[in-house]
């Protein structure tokens, strides 16, 4: 990568502000079904647009990904990737825990990222090798080292075609958080979840999926909050990780553990005799 990442930041920041704008201003509007309990606003539509072109004028040489009118432009390896209203179930509902989340990702690994929660009056960002930042002061991941004392939140469940077997594996896990943990969450954000890992407000996340409009903004700045972020296999994350699981250093051998052993149980008691 040649483009110093760090430069865009102020670029970012004011898509993000654009897109807050809209979504902090305007009613969700018309909503439309995109599945089995799943939905898309007026307000995803018209934030993903804004937010498109706005960055279209200011980096033409940067391609951009939405999460619903997909991917335009092809880039020297660097993509935005956003999602207008990460949390558009709590959106729709009146719940203030949503958010704007605009990441760069070159090939498929996070460099920078923005995340807004225009509900609630805070605005998170990094850039690889620059730390991460709420509001402008630095943050750091959370300094617990006992499961016991973890706060951790969990993946909403899955929905639609597949969402029973999907499901087995997440309930099984989060019965075992559940036995271990000082308390398990679900915000229904991945944005939020990855931001406040980083903002050590919870000391992990769990989510047994990687859509990277979810965790393209968060992962970096997790990361630059000194966050461990990896895919089940412990491996590091990317965009192309089968899972998202971002945790403060202290806890991570334990929870890895207790995630390896249930869903080890979980694939051999779904397994036929």
């Amino acid at each position: 990568m040649t483009t110093d990442v760090l430069t865009l930041l102020p670029i970012a920041e004011r898509a993000a502000t654009v897109a807050a704008d809209l979504v902090r201003t305007k009613a969700p509007g018309v909503v439309t079904a995109k599945g089995d309990r799943d939905m898309v606003t007026e307000v995803d539509y018209a934030v993903e647009q804004a937010v498109r072109d706005f960055l279209t004028r200011e980096t033409p040489e940067i391609a951009f990904l939405g999460e619903e009118e997909g991917l335009t432009g092809a880039g020297r390896g660097l993509t935005w990737v956003l999602d207008p209203v990460d949390g558009t179930a709590n959106f729709v509902h009146r719940i203030p825990l949503c958010a704007v989340s605009l990441g760069l990702v070159d090939g498929n690994v996070p460099t920078l990222g923005v995340i807004d929660l225009p509900f609630l009056g805070t605005r998170y960002t990094a850039a690889q090798g620059a730390g991460a930042r709420a509001d402008g002061t630095v943050i750091h991941a959370g300094d617990t080292r006992d499961l016991g004392e973890a706060i951790v939140s969990v993946g909403d469940y899955a929905v639609g075609v597949g969402a029973r077997e999907l499901n087995r594996p997440r309930l099984a896990l989060t019965q075992a958080l559940a036995a271990r943990v000082q308390r398990v969450r679900m915000f229904g954000s991945a944005a939020i979840d990855l931001a406040w890992v980083a903002d050590g407000r919870i000391d992990a996340l769990v989510m047994l999926n990687n859509n990277p409009w979810d965790t393209a903004a968060g992962v970096v700045i997790a990361r630059e909050a000194g966050a461990v972020v990896v895919d089940l296999d412990g491996s590091a994350h990317t965009m192309d990780s089968r899972a998202t699981i971002a945790v403060a250093p202290g806890v991570v051998t334990a929870l890895m553990e207790l995630i390896t052993e249930t869903l080890d149980a979980a694939e051999r008691a779904g397994s036929p005799s």
